[in-house]
């Protein structure tokens, strides 16, 4: 049999590669500094257990493949496994290079942007597989568990494979996105919008990368943009490829008569009088714009039909992380959004908005990406928190605060409190404070794409137990 090891195994990415690996015929050992959260209970599941703490011993002697993280803490000068496994001359490669491999011979549906790619992929793998096609998967965050997407990745059995394509670097050695191994057959193409500056300094280095991808598109293949985000659609108009749009209110395939709620409905508009009754559990307009994203996507393919995609789409349970309640049972709701740019938490605020219309909103957040805390972007802190009555700011995350010019809790706060928003200083070890700070009626989002500074699941414990409902 052959063996795979993977250092830095217990990231998201990493992890749901590791099933597809041990789904593929290899015997998986990996290794991290820690293992906590959605991918400790993905491996658990499939039966991987990682070694915690980096050793070069870790490494099997007779090893086939090695995968590597791009985690900071694993360059070679940096770390004694990985450095073990250079010096070894060990068949090494990233993620993104093990998923080419496992899907070069099957026709590659990939899902690229700045936003919307978690959950457009998962509801396009959810809808196929719902509909009975065995498609293989990989999403780049944990569903939430269901027949359909027990897991983040699933190498299945049907020609077509949905794949979440990033355009964060590959490797610490290879500087190519991501998205740039998955020899995509057609591709889904969200929004283009400046994100990553530390590794795109300028939108036109951002950019690159997506036109690059839709170069890769191959005759006979298409791109399925946003109408309604001006960059994505340039570049796919500036592509080869065939176009298909897709949007909220325009595109050839748009959402009408939109009816909010606890579920909420509207009506899937498309070519040639196409017409179909849409419901969803789904928060928000953007999550409509992502059902309408993957109806385009495979009803232009005729890879399921009208039938098929309602009933998909009704069942479709959501993805961890975005807008799900974490706190069940509490009268006070805290919704967990994946506010890891600007664009991302005025999504997720504006959905609690509507849904909860006349409700006092109290944001929790946490700058823990490079965006939030680049002074650069200092501006997107004067109307990011509109329309919430009060924001709690965790300090900043420091890891590579090196490489730019990192914020301070109080930079961020104040600019938060210029803007009118009231705002205090989260603090992980006085929780008592913001939750004596919430009130019947109150509904909660926590927006952060790290684990306030490891509070996350005592916060909204905290909150259910005090607001428990009878």
């Amino acid at each position: 049999m052959k063996t795979a090891h993977l250092i830095g195994i217990c990231g998201i990415g990493m992890s749901a590669t590791a099933l597809l690996l041990k789904q593929d015929g290899f015997a998986v050992s990996g290794s991290d500094a820690d293992c906590y959260g959605p991918p400790k209970g993905i491996l658990d599941r499939a039966g991987i257990v990682p070694t915690l703490g980096y050793a070069p011993e870790n490494i099997p002697q007779d090893v086939d493949l090695v995968v590597i993280g791009r985690n900071a803490k694993l360059l070679p000068s940096e770390n004694g496994e990985v450095r073990s496994a250079y010096d070894r001359h060990l068949n090494i490669r990233s993620f993104p290079e093990v998923l080419g491999d496992i899907t070069k011979d099957r026709s590659n549906l990939v899902v690229a942007g700045s936003y919307g790619k978690s959950t457009t992929t998962s509801i396009i793998a959810h809808i196929l597989r719902h509909a009975g096609v065995d498609a293989g998967y990989f999403i780049g965050a944990e569903p939430i568990r269901s027949a359909t997407l027990p897991a983040p990745s699933n190498i299945g059995t049907a020609p077509v494979f949905v794949l979440e394509g990033d355009e964060y670097p590959s490797g610490h050695d290879d500087p190519r996105a991501k998205f740039m191994h998955l020899h995509p057959h057609d591709v889904v193409l969200t929004a283009v919008v400046h994100d990553h500056v530390n590794i795109y300094p300028t939108y036109e280095d951002y950019t690159k990368p997506f036109h690059d991808l839709l170069a890769g598109v191959p005759d006979g293949g298409q791109v399925v943009v946003c109408a309604e985000e001006p960059g994505a659609l340039k570049i796919a108009r500036e592509s080869s490829a065939r176009v298909v749009t897709y949007g909220v209110d325009t595109g050839d395939y748009h959402a009408s008569d939109i009816r909010i709620g606890a579920r909420s409905g509207f009506t899937l508009k498309g070519p040639d009088g196409l017409s179909v009754e849409l419901e969803t559990a789904l928060l928000g307009r953007h999550n409509i714009e992502n059902i309408v994203a993957a109806g385009a996507c495979l009803l232009s393919r005729k890879l399921v039909d009208a039938s098929a995609l309602r009933a998909a789409v009704a069942d479709f349970a959501g993805v961890r992380r975005k807008l799900d309640n974490i706190a069940l049972g509490s009268a006070v709701p805290v919704y967990e959004g994946f506010g890891s740019s600007y664009e991302k938490a005025r999504s997720a605020i504006e959905a609690i908005q509507l849904h909860f219309p006349g409700h006092r909103l109290v944001v929790v957040f946490e700058p823990h990406t490079f965006g939030w805390r680049n002074r650069a972007n200092l501006y997107w802190y004067d109307d990011v928190f509109a329309g919430a009555d009060l924001t709690w700011v965790a300090a900043p995350a420091t890891q590579g605060a090196g490489t730019h010019a990192q914020l301070a809790g109080e930079d961020i706060l104040e600019r938060v409190r210029a803007s009118g928003i009231a705002a205090e200083p989260y603090d992980p070890a006085k929780l008592s404070n913001v939750v004596d700070s919430l009130g019947a009626g109150d509904v909660v989002l926590i927006l952060t794409s790290g684990d306030l500074n490891g509070s996350l699941d005592a916060f909204s414990a905290s909150v259910a137990g005090r607001f428990a409902e009878a």
